[in-house]
């Protein structure tokens, strides 16, 4: 079991900075990249372009990401671990492999977590009694069901934990949680027992500040005029122990800034009920959580608490309703 690992995020989303993955990868030491390019409209925008042309579906700009860091997979053994499939993973990976094989990197493994699209299922579990209830409106999918343009089961990192067992170097993935990108290393690694909800919730919350990437090192932050040099603002990464604790940090002599408030302004991001914050893999509780800084850039989250998660997964969906 390794002492510590590093995770650094790449991505917050489909349009991100583009040199920021490769910065992670190239400025420092690192063990995992991770990457989230799908929020919630994403998915509809992939489904369009999927059925424009079956070869599309996915963040095609990845693929060139991964092709500018596999001398660091290769060398540094870092893992590149992305919901960049969108609504087809498989044609991600096929464009991979063939980039990966033009440039000599024949040894590449790369993996697929597929299995979220539901669109051609849902009259099958409508008819098995599954109403999919609006989760704001509580109507059923029913009364949209002929307008739907995508549907997709939110997975967890089990899957990815997996693909990680089975020695994938790239792991491509449709809808997962964000946050799940971000645990999945520290299962692999430290060999945490999905049923220990503390540690779930420790990884769920690291991935929850880290999955907007700059977002916690200064691109959101209120007090914009503390934060130096917006033009090359670091990414954050994610110092992870087996105990359970992480730190919050950044590569030295990047941009940005990583501080307790940056750090607590991200943890309120998108959230409900802060003793509730409900995921396939727990239910992380925001309440417990302890936030020092112990050094400029460096931030140490402690006290973090979790509960078993729900029976039931979460769909995202979109459908045609004209204009407004």
């Amino acid at each position: 079991m390794k002492d510590f690992i590093r995770i650094a995020s790449g991505q917050g989303f489909w349009g991100d900075l583009p040199n920021a993955p490769v910065n992670q990868a190239k400025k420092g030491p690192i063990d995992y990249l991770v990457m989230d390019y799908l929020a919630e409209v994403t998915m509809s925008i992939m489904q369009k372009q999927k059925m424009k042309n079956p070869e599309w579906g996915y963040a095609r700009d990845f693929v060139h990401v991964v092709e500018q860091v596999l001398p660091e997979i290769k060398n540094d053994g870092i893992k590149v671990i992305s919901n960049a499939g969108g609504v087809n993973p498989k044609a991600c990976k096929d464009e991979i492999l063939k980039i990966a094989k033009e440039k000599g990197y024949n040894e590449l493994k790369v993996a697929v977590v597929d299995g979220d699209d539901i669109l051609d299922q849902i009259d099958e579990l409508i008819k098995a009694g599954h109403t999919l209830e609006n989760m704001e409106d509580g109507r059923p999918v029913s009364e949209i069901k002929d307008e739907l343009l995508s549907a997709n089961v939110y997975f967890g990192c089990q899957p990815i934990v997996e693909a990680l067992k089975l020695g994938a170097d790239v792991i491509i993935t449709g809808r997962v949680t964000d946050t799940g990108l971000t645990l999945a290393p520290m299962i692999h690694e430290f060999g945490w027992d999905a049923d220990d909800f503390d540690k779930m919730a420790v990884g769920t919350i690291a991935g929850h500040i880290i999955e907007c990437g700059a977002q916690v090192s200064g691109g959101n932050f209120t007090d914009w005029e503390k934060v130096e040099d917006f033009v090359d603002i670091g990414f954050p990464i994610i110092e992870s122990y087996p105990n359970g604790d992480f730190y919050v940090t950044k590569h030295e002599g990047t941009g940005g800034l990583v501080s307790e408030m940056t750090v607590k302004e991200q943890l309120l991001y998108e959230i409900g009920d802060p003793s509730e914050y409900i995921t396939p893999d727990v239910i992380a509780d925001f309440t417990s959580i302890t936030v020092e800084e112990t050094d400029p850039n460096r931030v140490k989250i402690t006290g973090i608490k979790g509960h078993p998660d729900t029976p039931t997964y979460k769909v995202s969906a979109s459908y045609n309703d004209g204009y407004n």
